[in-house]
């Protein structure tokens, strides 16, 4: 017996062990990359480190407790030229794993004592976002019970139940289609009226459900618009967007002024609902479980990381920009873990996830300090966009340039086709114009579009009246083959 205890444990290894596992529902790295190729294109190797990112963390979170807050996340820095996706990949990761997601520019952070936003915004901003997304989320979940309790408030606006405040205001019988509820009668009558009553409501909760009511003009009391009355206190510093905080949070716990509007069934039935919605939402749990998909699964992307790396001069020094180097000291801490208070409490940054991107094309990535280097263990290059990359971008993903142009005039009744060589052809002039002037990536078709089809967008519906237009190569080549060339014109024009 003992010898096969001993056993056990090497019999069971090609086993699944227990404990908690990852659900296979969960995305794995080899899918979340199919996802964001459906987005974007090209760029293998970052994709490949964002997705291994996200399943670190999906993995953490079935580890073993003891050992599960030591497993810090791996930050990455991106490094590329801008328009080669980097900020898309970012994003499109956050919609894939319905985490909590912000974008900030690096730029926008001053050390304390000059002009700008302290970094811990960021993290105050992060759990503005988790709040509203647990908020919608729980916003679904009770929205078939809200729906009930509108049809009850409904109800007893149109036929107030009997013996209720609203009934014995009504001077005559109230009578629509059949329906009748007297408001007076004696006590032998009380049993007849409260049955005829049951009845006209059920009837009148059938033409609600119908649809048939929608149009009919009701009186209705709400609660006066929360927004209007707030007070906001706008600061660089944390303390005044705390302040603010805590002025809208006593603005809030003060009573609401009610007032009567009169609105149709359905523009009731939205406002309505709404305060159901908010009734039957327990913001405690809300704001609970907001903090803690921040602290789990948040993600802060900070793009032009670069324009706060001090680039060495040419003989060796740092610049003169002194404030630089101090975003970076203060965003260190916020970084490598610390405590954010918010106005939701406080907010552990320690596993949260930050993805850095930057062009760095004067500064590099070594002339940020030491310490915040060390806090981005990854790094990942993305390359710049050949002419078979600009082909697949207008062609391949769900949302390319092509599709939303042929969209937009699918409204107006026209059919926008491109043949293949018209595509290929602002395929190449995209990469020739981005290696004569200057290389912005993928928002050069935009620029390109834009002009090849601004005649076309400005003559519709009256000038153009055909239901079908079709670009050919040739059009593309008439109508900027000449700016393309002209290295001074298409500097200006694309």
């Amino acid at each position: 017996m003992e010898q096969s205890k001993s056993e056990a444990p090497i019999a069971a290894a090609g086993q699944q062990p227990r404990g908690n596992f990852i659900d296979r529902e969960h995305l794995t790295p080899g899918q979340i990359v199919e996802e964001l190729d459906k987005y974007i294109i090209g760029q293998k190797d970052a994709k490949k480190s964002v997705a291994i990112a996200l399943r670190n963390r999906l993995r953490r979170q079935n580890v073993s407790d003891d050992l599960r807050d030591e497993i810090m996340p791996n930050n990455i820095i991106m490094i590329g030229p801008t328009g080669v996706g980097k900020t898309e990949i970012a994003r499109r990761l956050a919609k894939l794993a319905k985490a909590p997601f912000i974008k900030v520019e690096a730029s926008k952070f001053t050390e304390v004592g000059y002009v700008g936003r302290d970094v811990e915004s960021m993290i105050r901003d992060l759990a503005e976002q988790a709040v509203a997304m647990v908020r919608s989320e729980k916003s679904e979940e009770v929205r078939e019970r809200a729906a009930q309790h509108v049809e009850e408030r409904l109800l007893d606006i149109l036929l107030p139940p009997v013996g209720a405040a609203g009934l014995s205001d009504l001077d005559e019988p109230v009578e629509e289609e059949g329906l009748q509820v007297s408001s007076s009668g004696s006590g032998d009558e009380s049993g007849t009226e409260r049955e005829l009553n049951r009845k006209s409501r059920e009837k009148m909760l059938e033409r609600l459900r119908s649809g048939r009511m929608e149009d009919r003009q009701i009186e209705i009391e709400t609660s006066g618009d929360g927004q209007g009355g707030m007070m906001q206190i706008f600061g660089p510093l944390g303390q005044m967007e705390e302040l603010g905080g805590i002025m809208q949070d006593l603005m809030s716990g003060m009573p609401k002024k009610r007032k009567k509007r009169r609105l149709t069934i359905a523009e009731a039935r939205k406002l309505l609902e709404q305060e159901e919605v908010q009734k039957l939402i327990d913001m405690d749990a809300v704001v609970k479980e907001a903090v803690r998909k921040v602290e789990e699964s948040g993600i802060v992307f900070i793009d032009e990381i670069d324009k706060i790396a001090a680039p060495t001069t040419g003989a060796g020094g740092k610049g003169p920009d002194v404030s630089r180097e101090g975003v970076q000291r203060d965003l260190l801490p916020i970084v490598e873990g610390s405590n954010v208070s918010t106005k939701y409490g406080v907010v552990k940054t320690d596993h949260v996830l930050f993805i850095a991107s930057g062009a760095f094309h004067v500064a590099r990535p070594s002339d940020l300090i030491p310490e915040l280097q060390g806090r981005f263990p990854i790094r990942v290059e993305l390359k710049s966009l050949t002419e078979d990359d600009f082909y697949k971008i207008l062609t391949q993903p769900r949302n390319a340039l092509i599709k939303q142009y042929q969209a937009l005039l699918m409204t107006e009744g026209v059919e926008l086709e491109f043949t293949d060589d018209s595509i290929r052809e602002i395929a190449l002039m995209a990469a020739r114009v981005n290696e004569s002037v200057e290389n912005i990536g993928a928002r050069r078709l935009h620029t390109i579009l834009t002009n090849l089809l601004e005649e076309l967008m400005f003559g519709i519906p009256e000038q153009i009246t055909d239901r079908k237009v079709v670009i050919d190569a040739a059009q593309v080549r008439a109508k900027l083959g000449q700016v393309a060339a002209d290295r001074d014109l298409s500097q200006y024009i694309l």
